[in-house]
């Protein structure tokens, strides 16, 4: 019995020192963007030791079973290549979580977990986020770090086992059915109500030290605990109360609007900014990133105060076409079945008269973006299909920006009769942030440079066309994104620019009422005198009947809400505030809380 506690506790305590090294290499790596040091790393692993200690009993569950098995046969030869087999499994999947979560945390500013698993799906999309190279280094830590991990785990196994008596084997048989309580208790936390869970390590206002914290194994295996349709989750409130809470705060018609436009027949283009955050234009006191937005912005009508409802293109494209929110745990583009029966602008202008079109310059099958634009009234698509080979290796991503703006200035100049919508995604402000200017010595500066540069060039050479007079051109970034430690708990994170601009722009004017960029399609239905009322969830900002200003936000299993008292940011992991400003917290969460119960509701019932 003796050897095989020892072994067993050998496990559990390899185990556990895993875990912090990997936290260790965490910290390490990401400290420069997630704004902290070495110094930190006594509290993370402190405060993170209790969900390492109920992780560790999940991997000892199989050896704790093959030591009860070794108790009754002497085929202990057996039971250790099985546990080698065992240990070369575990070892695998431990290498690769913690080599991909400790790598795509600089990208994407979360954990990872479950949301990973639909891109693989289409392995261009990594592969155009950095280079090869990066990717075969990080594959050789997987393997180095898989090979040591197996055979540390390997060296615990005992080479001999002692055999015992049938009264021993009894005993000790008993002895283990006892302990099997110890184990349960450890794995759910403790006998409290409360299970074991993400959030219960979080102790800091910073972000990124609650995310060191955070065992990757638990956080990516209990994230599938979370199905994109667990529609249920968000139930806060009976039916009535979300009623009251909500009444009013989603008009769905426009009565006394600003008028905006000359003409309530424009031709619209929609260009969606790929991750352009407004801490990279004046929003965020930067005026040397992109100028030129800056100036269109001041020439057009400026929403200052403009956010975006998430935090992945995905998710935003369907935020700004069709007016509909986004879900902490949930992709509607990613439901075939739910993001054909959305509103769009493409299908309400389409009833209209006019021609509608779609260009990107990479892989529009990503993320089931052709079937959304597709099913929403889009039908003319172009994408890094119709372009040469030469062209489509012009980026990481696909066909560079510089390339797309001519295309899309083509298809403005060269559309014949009738009123047209186009709507356009940029690429190339992506990682791996390969761009061909070098203003910057920060990549991530100099590729908003560069879509600076696209963006001024494109529009310069517009106003000189004959089109321009009949033109609006709405520039709205997809979302903000996470540089230089900015995460979910800022606001800025998400504050955004929408300018509009073009000849159809009736005068320079700054709309500084909150929003977000759901807002889009009520507000520009609105100027064109065009029923919104399919917009459930859309708002005219410049109508006399929107009254109660406030933008939402979702991220990785959390939310924002913001209104003039304040706002505060909520983490469904922690069940608690990530962080908050204003003496309203209490309400504000709880409009954010009935939001969610409502439009998952709503996603729900959609067929």
């Amino acid at each position: 019995m003796k050897q095989r506690l020892l072994y067993l506790t050998a496990t559990y305590l390899t185990t556990v020192v895993i875990f912090i090294i990997a936290k260790g290499c965490f910290v390490i790596y990401n400290m420069k963007s997630g704004g902290a040091g070495l110094c930190d790393f006594a509290d993370v692993v402190r405060h993170g030791l209790s969900l390492d200690l109920s992780t560790a009993i999940y991997i000892l569950i199989v050896p704790f079973l093959i030591s009860v098995i070794s108790l009754w046969t002497d085929r202990w030869r057996l039971l250790r290549k099985i546990l080698n087999v065992y240990y070369a499994v575990v070892a695998s999947l431990l290498a690769i979580v913690f080599v991909s979560d400790t790598c795509l945390y600089e990208f994407w500013g979360f954990k990872l977990n479950g949301s990973v698993i639909p891109y693989l799906e289409t392995p261009a999309g990594i592969t155009s986020s950095v280079s090869w190279w990066y990717l075969a280094a990080r594959v050789l830590f997987v393997i180095a770090a898989g090979y040591i991990i197996y055979k540390v785990y390997s060296a615990c196994i005992p080479r001999n086992i002692s055999r015992l008596s049938l009264r021993m084997k009894i005993l000790n048989t008993l002895l283990f059915v006892v302990a099997v309580f110890p184990l349960v208790v450890g794995i759910r936390g403790g006998l409290e109500v409360s299970t074991t869970n993400v959030g219960q390590v979080y102790y800091s206002d910073n972000q990124f030290l609650n995310h060191s914290a955070v065992n990757p194994l638990f956080n990516f295996l209990s994230s599938f605990g979370h199905s994109a349709k667990d529609y249920d989750r968000y139930e806060y409130f009976d039916y009535e109360e979300c009623e009251r809470m909500l009444s009013g705060m989603f008009p769905t018609e426009s009565m006394d609007i600003d008028t905006l436009l000359n003409t309530a027949r424009p031709n619209v283009v929609v260009i969606l900014l790929e991750g352009c955050g407004g801490e990279f234009t004046e929003i965020g006191g930067r005026d040397d990133v992109m100028p030129n937005l800056n100036r269109i912005a001041r020439e057009g009508v400026y929403f200052t105060n403009c956010y975006g409802n998430s935090w992945r293109t995905d998710r935003g494209v369907v935020c700004a076409l069709s007016g509909y929110p986004s879900f902490p745990q949930a992709s509607v583009m990613k439901m075939p079945d739910k993001s054909g029966t959305m509103p769009s602008i493409a299908s309400s202008l389409k009833k209209n008269g006019y021609s509608t079109s779609f260009l990107y310059g990479g892989d529009i099958n990503f993320t089931n973006m052709r079937g959304y634009l597709i099913g929403t009234g889009f039908d003319n698509l172009v994408s890094m299909d119709d372009y040469s080979e030469e062209q489509r290796g012009s980026g990481k991503w696909g066909v560079r920006d510089d390339i797309t703006f001519g295309t899309l200035y083509d298809m403005i100049t060269g559309h014949g009769e009738g009123r047209f919508l186009i709507g356009y995604l940029t690429l190339t402000s992506h990682e791996p942030w390969e761009v061909p200017v070098n203003k910057f010595e920060d990549k991530v500066l100099n590729s908003f440079y560069y879509l600076d540069m696209c963006i001024g060039s494109f529009m310069d050479r517009l106003r000189k066309t004959p089109q321009w007079d009949e033109l609006l051109v709405v520039l709205l970034p997809d979302h903000g994104i996470y540089y230089d430690g900015l995460d979910n708990s800022k606001p800025l994170r998400n504050h955004i620019p929408m300018i509009w601009t073009g000849g159809a722009v009736r005068r320079p004017h700054e709309v500084t009422c909150l929003s977000n960029q759901t807002d889009l399609p009520a507000t520009l239905l609105g100027q064109m005198n065009i029923s919104h009322d399919e917009f459930t969830f859309s708002r005219d900002v410049v109508s006399g009947n929107y009254r109660y200003p406030f933008a939402v936000n979702t991220f990785d299993n959390g939310m924002m809400v913001m209104d003039s008292t304040g706002y505060v940011v909520y983490d469904f992991d922690m069940n608690g505030l990530l962080s908050e400003q204003g003496k309203d917290s209490r309400r504000l969460l709880d409009i954010g809380k009935a939001i969610l119960q409502v439009t998952s509701a709503d996603l729900k019932n959609r067929k």
